[in-house]
């Protein structure tokens, strides 16, 4: 059986979608749905059972945890940016971790979690290496944190251990993250309301719309994290973006151009993400090429239009 924590989130409901097109349905979902609405990403899925977060957290440590498991992704967390009781992000993000890790060291099950392009802070350098992380908030110190744990027990593990520091996704399935859904989604609802785009003005050095992410389509990022699970050989922490950086305005261009309306509005940056806000991003995958990773990814313009499409069919 494979277990995927986060499961009714934005990733986790797609990392099963690809195990079901796999034909793939022996899947302990775990996640918290006390958000009911999160069950509008499982209603085309087949799973095994559910269960709550909370009961497989403490089946875990209890020990009482009696299937067999295959692989487990490790998608649950805290994924608010803005979030700053560091109680809750390290009990969620960190302490959580650890538990399903140290169950997987112990059963030889490989091991696939979500890290974070975050823990770079500011960068400018996007390189797994310490000397370019310096998290901003307390979800990307809790990332970070992990990381650096797991970097402790790579040389003795005896079964695969992953850790993936995810840039900006965007895709399927985000629709319940409400303010921390992807701009392109947000882009979308705007047009659709008869009004404009919104990016944010000028600030830190870059133009109107310029400030640039490295933005990959989660089904890109999805088909990454399968082709590990099909070499359990490789184990590490990795950059997982596209290597390219785009600006927010590539985004609203291709909104715009999908739907034949509106005209890009600027906005005045908000006080409240100054200092603690990217205003550049670019992943540096050699590494996951290394590890003999060689698969493509989509650009902006390309996953934007195919995500509008996605849209406009599912609602």
């Amino acid at each position: 059986m494979y277990i995927v924590t986060g499961g009714a989130g934005f990733i986790g409901s797609n990392i099963i979608k690809a195990l079901n097109d796999r034909g793939i349905s022996d899947i302990l979902l775990v996640d918290d749905l006390t958000d009911g609405k999160k069950c509008i990403n499982l209603a085309d899925l087949n799973i095994a059972d559910y269960m709550d977060m909370y009961d497989f957290l403490d089946a875990l440590k209890n020990k009482t945890l009696s299937i067999k498991v295959d692989a487990i992704f490790h998608e649950g967390a805290c994924s608010a940016t803005t979030e700053w009781n560091g109680k809750y992000v390290m009990d969620v993000n960190y302490q959580y971790s650890k538990a399903v890790l140290d169950y997987c060291l112990e059963h030889k099950v490989p091991f696939s979690y979500a890290s974070s392009a975050s823990v770079y802070g500011a960068g400018p350098i996007f390189k797994e290496e310490r000397s370019h992380e310096k998290p901003l908030n307390m979800y990307a110190f809790s990332k970070f944190q992990f990381d650096q744990y797991i970097r402790n027990i790579l040389p003795n593990a005896e079964s695969q251990i992953v850790g993936f520091r995810y840039f900006n996704v965007y895709g399927p399935r985000e629709q319940h993250k409400g303010s921390m859904a992807s701009v392109a989604f947000h882009l979308r609802n705007q047009v659709l309301a008869g009004e404009n785009p919104k990016l944010f003005g000028a600030y830190d050095g870059y133009e109107a719309g310029g400030q640039s992410r490295d933005f990959i389509y989660v089904e890109d990022l999805v088909k990454t994290k399968l082709w590990f699970l099909d070499n359990p050989q490789a184990s590490g922490v990795y950059n997982l973006g596209t290597g390219q950086a785009e600006p927010f305005k590539t985004i609203a261009t291709a909104v715009i151009s999908h739907y034949e309306k509106g005209e890009i509005e600027y906005i005045d940056f908000p006080d409240h993400l100054k200092g603690a806000y990217q205003s550049f991003t670019q992943a540096d995958i050699s590494k996951l090429r290394e590890a003999g990773y060689q698969g493509d990814f989509r650009d902006l313009a390309t996953g934007v239009k195919d995500y509008m499409t996605w849209l406009d069919a599912n609602g």
